[in-house]
């Protein structure tokens, strides 16, 4: 009984230490605002075992965990619709949680009601300051997506090596390129790069819009940085449509294509 009392109010002065920062700040997608005080009671309840009751990542089930749980304290963030350095908008961080992150140990928590997903939000926004004293990044604009051609598989294919994006995700995305070993996160945490072939997704999303989206923002606190600076607008539809083929698990339209035109060696250059 001891040992849970002392628990309880060591959660509860934890919880006090960061409320001043939560009541300068909410969370508000669509109609829907977060309650920091129920957020509260559901974010130990849900999440606590793996990003802890400070919001540090060092949850009790954090060692045995590969790749390591958001540290919410440093307020640094892979999915997000603004740019590089930016803080998320709120519907990044609800569409995360809602949606969960591929290949970790971060479930879809869709199966939560909403208003309890946006509650944790508002709670998890607390642990850092930079919530309380900056405002989330302007979303990037997406523009219309170029057509699906060969000629645009091609161009991506040639990006891909360009940018040297098989160093670390490998000639066939595999995310066993020769750099793959050495990359960690920004605490120094191994990172191993996104294996292509795994999933039928992306890890921040599922469509051909959010793998744009990735390679225009980047993901912060990764060795995956942006490419907004590199790409115009076609040629990072033109990387998204190389790499979809990548995506053995999926059956896509620029799969389709490629097959068709004799499969990976239709993208090797013709020299005459």
């Amino acid at each position: 009984m001891k040992v849970l009392f002392r628990s309880s109010v060591y959660v509860g002065a934890i919880t006090l230490g960061f409320a001043a920062f939560a009541a300068a700040q909410n969370a508000h997608v669509g109609k829907m605002s977060g309650h920091f005080k129920d957020g509260a009671a559901g974010f130990p309840r849900y999440c606590n075992g793996c990003h802890g009751v400070r919001g540090d990542g060092k949850g009790t089930l954090a060692p045995y965990l590969d790749p390591k749980p958001r540290d919410y304290t440093m307020g640094i963030f892979k999915c997000r619709s603004t740019p590089t350095g930016t803080l998320p908008t709120d519907e990044d961080l609800y569409s995360t949680m809602t949606r969960g992150i591929v290949t970790a140990a971060m479930p879809p928590w869709a199966p939560l009601p909403p208003q309890t997903r946006m509650d944790i939000i508002t709670y998890l926004k607390g642990f850092s300051p930079r919530f309380s004293n900056e405002a989330p990044g302007i979303p990037i604009v997406i523009p219309a997506e170029s057509e699906v051609t060969l000629g645009s598989i091609k161009d991506g294919a040639q990006l891909y090596q360009r940018l040297a994006c098989a160093k670390c995700h490998g000639a066939k995305g595999h995310g066993d390129g020769p750099d793959a070993p050495t990359l960690v996160n920004i605490k120094h945490e191994p990172l191993p790069p996104y294996d292509f072939t795994a999933t039928d997704r992306f890890k921040c999303g599922v469509t051909n819009s959010d793998l744009y989206r990735t390679f225009m923002t980047g993901m912060d606190g990764s060795p995956m940085l942006s490419y907004a600076d590199k790409l115009t607008p076609d040629q990072a539809w033109d990387l998204v449509h190389f790499v979809r083929t990548l995506q053995v698990a999926h059956k896509s339209k620029e799969s389709s294509i490629l097959a068709e035109a004799g499969g990976p060696k239709a993208l090797v250059p013709s020299h005459p």
